[in-house]
């Protein structure tokens, strides 16, 4: 589990066997939409409340500024394209990155021609754990948070989801076929430990756990065989 964040002094390069994760707190972040293309502008304008407005402007305008520095651009120059389902990639270039946010955390993962996924959660005191496990994890998935003890549920709970999230992120094409067609690790080690299309989509993808901050819980996936970077930005 990557829990060692560290910030680095210049813009650090990224090799092809890494993948960087970046982690930004929203509350010290500056909320500068300068940056920002206007379809950003105007999305951030029908977020109602202040408080996720500015949340959305600091994680867009960090995600800009991170881009910029491994393109050797201005924030601003950044295009971005949507896949069918939704996923932001690069317009030109090898660059690939995902990005998560929840509370008062953003994560992003950023590799060359690799496909990342990241996901960070913040565990909400009410949530219906039983049923969303019920209706989108896997039959071995639920067996597993079945017979975990009730005071360690709510955090295999989490840890399942946040795989499961950053592996569907990873692929980007939406999981047409069901969320529980696959299966994630719930201990510390975070793995896909079955597929319905075979030993090569386990081999294809490698999960790995994040720390981020106390209270979160995160999980990075990416293709094939890399070294992991985890990085602040600054505020």
């Amino acid at each position: 589990m990557c829990s060692a964040w560290k910030t680095p002094a210049a813009a650090p390069e990224l090799a092809a066997d890494e993948v960087h994760v970046w982690r930004l707190d929203l509350e010290d972040a500056v909320a500068d939409d300068a940056c920002l293309s206007p379809d950003e502008r105007e999305r951030a304008g029908r977020i109602a409340a202040q408080r996720h407005r500015q949340r959305f402007v600091a994680a867009r305008s960090a995600l800009r500024c991170l881009l910029a520095q491994y393109l050797g651009c201005e924030p601003a120059e950044v295009a971005f394209a949507y896949g069918e389902h939704g996923k932001p990639a690069l317009q030109e270039g090898d660059l690939c990155f995902n990005l998560s946010h929840s509370h008062e955390m953003a994560l992003y993962a950023v590799a060359r021609a690799r496909a990342v996924g990241v996901d960070v959660e913040w565990p909400r005191p009410k949530v219906a754990h039983e049923q969303i496990a019920e209706r989108f994890f896997s039959l071995e998935e639920r067996e597993a948070l079945s017979a975990v003890a009730t005071p360690e549920k709510k955090a295999a709970f989490y840890n399942i989801w946040t795989r499961k999230e950053a592996y569907i992120k990873a692929r980007g094409d939406g999981i047409t076929a069901g969320l529980d067609t696959f299966g994630v690790s719930l201990g510390a080690e975070a793995a896909l430990v079955h597929s319905d299309e075979g030993q090569a989509e386990l081999a294809r993808w490698r999960l790995q756990a994040l720390d981020p901050a106390p209270g979160y819980v995160a999980a990075l996936c990416a293709e094939g065989a890399w070294r992991l970077r985890c990085l602040r930005c600054r505020a």
